[in-house]
């Protein structure tokens, strides 16, 4: 499928690289942005929809692109996913409505589902097993750094430039990606040609459509009981139970559950899931601890998370490294306990913590987290030959999604609800009296409004803050469910390691029949 004397390989991975780190930032640059637009544009009640639309169509297409790429080569999906990308990228900047925005953002989403789900394929398809484990770590790296990079970039850029800007930055980047991979990634044209599952497509994109919506639009655009998200759940478990019976009769499935008795498959793509969802906590909710409880700014509460980057970074490429001596299993326990560690004692914060302690537990969770980046990518095809690696890595992508949606949307209820029912309890009967007009305790984010917080009485002040931080605690307690049971997954994952020999065999007769 590819050609690795005519391919440029250091122009092909700058191209790779580039084409990632602009998926995987506008997945969450947008959220920094947010108030401006719609403060420009109005629609405050649909502005979900602009944070929605682009991991909906992100996350559907993921399976159904990795498994094309399988069937008729990487590069056409994969230019059709940066052009696609970059056209998103332009209407969001030329959009004029949160309507007309969230359309656009759903077309980003598309072209960054073709990229993300092949990137790391064209990776394994053009270097040499001996370097692969370096260059993997370096990939890793570049998704953690993106995870957290994106609010302070799109904070920066609205602040300096204008909120379109995070948009249109995509088309010079995206342009240079799409010239390094258009003439110097050289692909074999010669390919199998397979029969489409379009009902398998059609019904996978149908669930995750119905799952992300359900997700993102509960307890925001909708109640959680209300017949539109109910129904969403409904549609949800339908298409997700047929897809099931039909990709078993499928003779090409996209998702091919067969792939999933092979236990490092199954374990790699479990500790995907628990993993990213457990570290979502930690991203999500310590830049709430410091803004609402310590007082720090917003941009403050943003660069905070910076010693979680610079850790996670670390093992990323350490475990990158580390795959050619050590199995998958002996590297990925280790670093998730401390995952668990770092989140158990997230867990002791309190309004009094000190900002040292704070970043202490913060590069032990990215220490912990770090290294799933890099050994998930490898261990997720190890068992798999060649015409199969799209497949695989899609699916490790999209589960790595899922579990980040899930544990945003999970926490964030755990969150909300220990909150409020601290500040009911607080300021039940005669203790509201010490709150200034227009503050609602349904709506505790208030709290993380400068002027509202000097304008509280201290005692109520203080009061409010240590309920933010016992129910930011709480959360994070929850959040050792999902860490500990990665811990367990990676546990299970026997003693297979990344080996140079066995790989090359592979790639031989790989290369022969293309």
């Amino acid at each position: 499928m590819v050609n690795k004397k005519q391919s440029k390989v250091g122009v092909v991975l700058a191209g790779l690289l580039l084409a990632i780190l602009m998926a995987s930032m506008d997945n969450t640059i947008v959220a920094t942005a947010m108030g401006t637009i719609v403060g420009e544009m109005g629609g405050l009640d649909k502005f979900v929809w602009a944070t929605s639309a682009y991991m909906v169509m992100e996350m559907a297409g993921m399976p159904i692109f990795g498994k094309l790429s399988d069937m008729y080569g990487r590069k056409r999906f994969f230019v059709f996913g940066i052009v696609v990308f970059m056209i998103g990228s332009a209407l969001c900047g030329l959009a004029d409505s949160i309507l007309t925005l969230s359309i656009y953002r759903g077309i980003q989403g598309i072209g960054a589902g073709a990229m993300v789900s092949i990137a790391f394929t064209i990776m394994f398809d053009i270097i040499e097993p001996k370097n692969r484990g370096k260059i993997t770590g370096m990939f890793g790296a570049l998704f953690g750094f993106a995870s957290i990079a994106a609010p302070l970039v799109g904070g920066y850029i609205t602040d300096h430039l204008h909120w379109e800007w995070i948009f249109y930055i995509n088309l010079p980047l995206g342009l240079v990606a799409l010239v390094f991979i258009l003439f110097f990634y050289k692909e074999s044209a010669v390919h199998t040609k397979q029969s489409i599952d379009y009902v398998g497509a059609f019904l996978l994109v149908s669930a995750v459509i119905c799952l992300m919506l359900g997700l993102e639009l509960g307890g925001k655009q909708f109640a959680w009981d209300s017949v539109q998200i109910v129904g969403l759940f409904s549609g949800f478990a339908a298409c997700a139970i047929t897809l099931i019976f039909v990709e078993k009769k499928a003779v090409e499935p996209i998702i091919s559950f067969r792939m999933f008795k092979n236990r490092l498959y199954t374990t790699s793509n479990l500790i995907a899931m628990f993993s990213s969802g457990a570290y979502m906590s930690a991203t999500v909710f310590i830049p709430i601890y410091v803004q609402g409880v310590l007082g720090g700014s917003a941009s403050s509460a943003g660069y905070i998370l910076l010693p979680m980057l610079v850790s996670s970074i670390i093992t990323a490429t350490a475990g990158g490294y580390l795959m050619t001596k050590l199995s998958f299993r002996t590297i990925l326990a280790p670093t998730l306990a401390l995952l668990v560690i770092g989140l158990g004692l997230l867990v002791t914060i309190s309004a009094d913590t000190p900002r040292y302690l704070i970043t202490l537990y913060m590069v032990l969770a990215g220490l912990g987290v770090g290294a799933t980046y890099s050994v998930l990518a490898n261990s997720t095809i190890h068992s798999f030959p060649a015409n199969q690696r799209g497949a695989a890595s899609s699916t490790l992508n999209f589960n790595r999604a899922l579990g980040m949606t899930l544990g945003i949307t999970i926490f964030g209820i755990i969150q909300s609800h220990a909150l409020n029912s601290e500040l009911t309890a607080v300021f039940a009967g005669a203790g509201a009296s010490g709150l200034p007009a227009g503050f609602n305790i349904s709506d505790p984010y208030m709290l993380l409004n400068p002027a509202l917080s000097q304008s509280l009485d201290s005692n109520v002040l203080s009061a409010i803050q240590q309920a933010l931080s016992s129910s930011i605690s709480t959360t994070f307690a929850w959040s050792l469910i999902p860490a500990a049971l990665a811990v367990f997954a990676a546990i299970q994952m026997r003693k297979e390691r990344f080996s140079i020999s066995e790989v090359h065999g592979d790639e031989e007769g790989y290369v022969t029949a293309h």
